[in-house]
């Protein structure tokens, strides 16, 4: 099950959290990763740290707000190692606040990254797709998609966006034999959170941590390496009959919040 052998994956923000564990896991099973990264020190930090025997792991440096830079980047991925399977859009910022003390600048840099950045990578892969009447497109999207979570506004709208999107390009390409889908995560502990804490609560970190842990139904957060375990499944040819659907890995938030 999940032999990826042959398979080029690629995984935007893949440098650290649930990028790097994607990586990590897809690369495992076989699969050629390509990361694509805003930060090309921290992907190759990465790729160095997970580096084992066979894996193959090629990392570019692009911006998946600039429309330009991920068509020069998807050709290059193709160049390099000749096709492209699967493209997980897992790149995205966070943005904190309520209507209205979200800026109009920081409205735009949120939408520019989480829904243009998706829309771009997206756009650039599906002819190559269409022409070979084969793949996946697995997006990130959230819990906050579905439900209201507080001081999110502007994160939240963009999350819904990428649900939508998701739906409407695996309605558009299912006779090209393409699967999009999405998965929608609640708090993982990543290094985002760490480094939030340390921004906002110095100090008071365990204590803050243990408040958010405990906001999930299943008592904790969720680890990058789970989320990684469903994108490999959902990617898979074992998960050939799904698509236009959106996966929540929640420890229960959507259902037992409701």
């Amino acid at each position: 099950m999940f032999n990826f052998k042959d398979k080029t994956v690629i995984i935007t923000g893949g440098g650290s959290g649930i990028g790097a564990a994607m990586v990590m896991r897809f690369a495992q099973l076989g699969a050629r990763v390509a990361v694509l990264e805003v930060d090309p020190d921290k992907a190759k930090k990465m790729a160095s740290e997970i580096s084992q025997p066979g894996f193959i792991i090629n990392c570019y440096q692009v911006d998946v707000a600039d429309q330009v830079a991920v068509m020069q980047a998807v050709q290059k991925v193709i160049d390099d190692l000749g096709t492209i399977d699967i493209l997980i859009n897992n790149a995205g910022i966070s943005q904190i606040g309520t209507l209205d003390q979200t800026s109009e600048e920081n409205f735009d840099r949120v939408f520019k990254v989480n829904v243009k950045g998706v829309y771009n990578c997206m756009f650039a892969v599906i002819p190559h797709m269409k022409a070979r009447k084969s793949g996946v497109i697995l997006n990130m999207a959230s819990i906050a998609a579905t439900l209201g979570i507080p001081e999110r506004f502007g994160y939240s709208a963009t999350k819904g966006a990428i649900r939508s999107m998701t739906f409407s390009v695996a309605k558009d390409y299912i006779n090209y034999n393409i699967r999009c889908i999405c998965i929608s995560p609640a708090r993982v502990h990543t290094p985002f959170v760490d480094d939030y804490l340390r921004k906002n609560y110095p100090g008071q970190e365990d204590v803050v941590f243990a408040k958010l842990a405990a906001t999930q139904p299943i008592g904790r957060m969720g680890r990058p390496e789970e989320v990684a375990n469903l994108a490999v499944y959902l990617c898979s040819e074992e998960a050939a009959f799904i698509t236009g659907t959106d996966y929540p890995i929640d420890g229960g938030f959507i259902k037992l919040n409701t």
